[in-house]
């Protein structure tokens, strides 16, 4: 070989070594690098549902391989099930697209709401922000101070839709206790209604709101504009002490595993999902980096100067808790579907 031809053969080997160690180096390279995750509400943005997806937005990425950036997308409607059936049916399965959504929104397949166009156990778990008890809370001038006011003077709460804890709440202490709260629906967000109950509009709001009350409207607290006559939990809450659980009044074993089946997201409040088919891999950076999240002390200041919670719960306690549900006895799912109606 001349030389002039070792000088070439050198050259075209230090080229072929270096496009190597480019393509080694991109392989290597995170999947969310340069990328974009859509966070899913299943509200509008204003309200609870939008100062926790925000806050949220601010930190995940930092803590997810390739600082992606996260923007919040508002999909309200059906009481979430817009956003959930957007999120199994629609939504690319490469984890770009997570969706936080109402509490009670993965379980309506279970108790046969024909909105729902998703299978709950093929959704994959990220994880979830809060627990939360349920109540129905009624402004002041509203005719229902105490649960005995509930049992006997009509009240309206407002509703973003079947299926929302909004709604199940209200038909449930309806069926099962003889409660007289009618339902009004409509609402695009949790904001919506409670703008309508300082309007007077209707009376009140059910649902799992006690925690967001603080950040949001401060001042109901200190004013005693709110009354809680029920708190939907197996113990009294720790801020409303003189308000009765509604497992006080529970006196059957029936009744109260079907209200233990109907309140079960109340231990996965503001869930995080991601679509069916998302890679493992993925799934698994999505899920630690949520872990991690909630742990960031960033991330906890902003929730606490917000007036917030965070009580985290992992993507494997939220897969249990969706599975046992599931694994109901039948005649519990039946009577759940009776009280809501199977809507």
């Amino acid at each position: 070989m001349t030389a002039r031809r070792r000088t070439v053969a050198a050259n075209f080997l230090g080229v072929a070594l270096a496009m190597t160690a480019v393509t080694a180096a991109g392989a290597q390279e995170p999947f969310y690098k340069g990328k974009t995750i859509r966070l899913i509400i299943s509200v509008g943005v204003a309200g609870g549902f939008g100062e926790y997806a925000r806050s949220l937005a601010e930190h995940y990425g930092r803590h997810i391989p390739g600082h992606p950036h996260v923007i919040v997308q508002s999909m309200p409607g059906a009481g979430g099930l817009i956003a959930t059936n957007h999120l199994a049916v629609q939504a690319p399965p490469d984890g770009t697209v997570i969706a936080m959504v109402n509490a009670t929104a993965p379980l309506a397949p279970l108790w046969g709401s024909r909105g729902a166009r998703f299978e709950t156990l093929k959704l994959n778990a990220i994880g979830a922000l809060d627990r939360a008890d349920g109540t129905c809370a009624f402004w002041h001038t509203a005719p229902a101070k105490t649960w005995n006011d509930l049992l006997h003077n009509e009240v309206t709460v407002g509703s973003i839709g079947v299926g929302s804890p909004m709604e199940v709440y209200a038909v449930m202490l309806n069926r099962l206790f003889g409660a007289k709260i009618k339902v009004v629906g409509g609402y695009k967000a949790g904001s919506d209604i409670d703008l309508a109950m300082q309007r007077q509009e209707v009376d009140g709001r059910c649902g799992t709101h006690l925690k967001s009350i603080p950040a949001l409207h401060p001042d109901w607290i200190r004013d005693n504009k709110i009354l809680v006559p029920i708190v939907v939990a197996e113990q009294r809450n720790k801020d409303y002490p003189h308000t009765p659980a509604i497992m006080e009044f529970v006196k059957d074993t029936t009744t109260r595993q079907t209200i233990d089946l109907l309140t079960v997201t109340q231990k996965l409040d503001r869930p995080i999902l991601a679509p069916p088919g998302t890679p493992p891999e993925r799934l698994q950076e999505l899920r630690s980096a949520l872990a991690a999240t909630a742990r960031d002390p960033a991330f906890l200041a902003e929730i606490k100067r917000k007036n917030l919670t965070i009580e985290a719960t992992g993507a494997e306690e939220m897969a249990k808790i969706y599975a046992d549900a599931f694994a109901s006895p039948p005649d519990v799912i039946e009577a759940v579907k009776n009280i809501l109606g199977a809507k």
